[in-house]
């Protein structure tokens, strides 16, 4: 009997999301025997990591066949061409279309192409509505937009993704109402650039639009979520939500990358640091309980001791509590690896004080926490989320995918024990 495509996952959630469309896909089209690896960009460690990846799905699949996928396939696909485990390589539109896994179940090596990458930039379309969501039992992921129109000078990955193109609200409404039916509690929308949504739509409706008629369309829809945002784009629809709507979960993930209004410019980035503490407080204002999390890159090319410190103060400035720290990578064909970089043990030190200060602001978060009544979403029968997306322990089993009612007693580390 052969056996069925096995995939390897590596960065974001849209690529996670794009795996299981990939799964249907290859399913489709009979494809077997092959070990498929869908890749990440977003830093020169996670090209790295991929390569590595691949060599030990070779060395332990002798037989299989090897097609790499993803961002870094699409930026460089030669390097992964010349590796010798490598047997195809796939772009992101390409691994997204039909024919393509037609292609390769028909006739892998011979009349196929071995790389097949096209211009991401003349791609138009999402691949959105592949399939309904992923993820636990408890919580799906949906994809309402891929691609980037900005130009950020540290940035990669609108040479992986291609220009901002929208899933039209309609599709989203209708694929949300099947999760929902299914049982899923909680929607997390997802996108390369999530407030850019709508543009490329007939009227440019904007992300709060969408919110808004998600959760009128949607009644039965107990928890809506948001990924990483751009403060600078939030539109006033989306500032309403977060006042009116208690569907609409109180954490937030800016695209903040540094507080240094100098680097912030080099970084070609739209806002200033002054732009971000004000969104943060505005959304307080309208929602007191809610929480931010940030990413925040440690040592861009000119970033001065005087300029970290910027940076590092945005965790108070702005009441950060959930970080994602990336340690500045120079990514070949981008502004910002011509400019002159920063010593990496420097890089290494700042890293790490970022990652110390988001430490200190969990448990600051989660400590405020204990005592507080709370509607967490089961992931497992002994672990759950709550709104903010603080992990909740319990010492008895609940059903998996229920929305409980917990007054934490305490925590331990990060986790909140219940």
């Amino acid at each position: 009997m052969t056996a069925p495509p096995r995939f390897t996952t590596m960065g974001c959630r849209l690529n996670a999301y794009e795996t299981e469309a990939m799964k249907g896909l290859a399913e489709q089209a009979g494809l077997s025997g092959a070990v498929v690896v869908n890749t990440c960009a977003v830093t020169a460690e996670a090209v790295r990591k991929a390569r590595q990846e691949i060599r030990r799905l070779r060395r332990d699949n002798p037989e299989a066949r090897l097609i790499v996928t993803g961002c870094a396939a699409q930026t460089e696909p030669e390097t992964f061409a010349e590796m010798e485990e490598v047997d195809a390589v796939i772009g992101n539109a390409e691994k997204m279309a039909p024919e393509t896994w037609g292609r390769l179940a028909a006739d892998f090596i011979g009349e196929t192409e071995r790389v097949m990458v096209d211009d991401i930039m003349s791609v138009t379309e999402t691949a959105g509505h592949l399939i309904d969501g992923f993820g636990t039992r408890s919580r799906a992921y949906v994809q309402v937009q891929n691609g980037c129109d900005h130009r950020c000078t540290f940035c990669i990955i609108p040479y992986g993704r291609g220009n901002s193109r929208s899933v039209p609200a309609g599709v989203v409404v209708e694929q949300i109402k099947r999760l929902v039916g299914a049982g899923f509690n909680e929607v997390v929308l997802t996108g390369v650039d999530l407030t850019s949504w709508g543009a490329d739509l007939p009227a440019a409706p904007k992300l709060g639009d969408l919110v808004m008629r998600i959760l009128k369309l949607v009644p039965d829809l107990p928890r809506l979520r948001i990924s990483s945002i751009d403060s600078i784009e939030v539109d006033d629809n989306l500032m309403q939500a977060i006042a009116t709507e208690p569907r609409l979960m109180p954490h937030l993930h800016l695209s903040l990358q540094h507080g240094d209004d100098l680097i912030l410019k080099r970084m070609k980035r739209r806002h200033l640091s002054e732009d971000a503490i004000a969104f943060c407080d505005a959304a307080r204002r309208l929602r007191p309980d809610m929480i931010f999390g940030a990413d925040i890159i440690a040592g861009f090319p000119t970033e001065t001791e005087a300029a970290f410190e910027n940076a590092l103060g945005m965790v108070e400035a702005c009441g950060l509590t959930w970080l994602h720290v990336f340690p500045y990578s120079p990514r070949p064909g981008t502004p910002a690896a011509r400019m002159p970089q920063v010593d990496g043990r420097t890089i290494k030190d700042r890293a790490r004080r970022l990652r110390e200060a988001g430490e200190a602001a969990v448990a600051r978060h989660v400590s405020a926490q204990v005592g507080q009544p709370h509607r967490v979403l089961m992931e497992a029968p002994e672990m759950g989320r709550t709104e903010h997306f603080a992990e909740v322990r319990f010492t008895t089993p609940r059903s998996e995918g229920a929305i409980v009612e917990a007054v934490p007693s305490g925590r331990d580390g990060s986790v909140l024990l219940a």
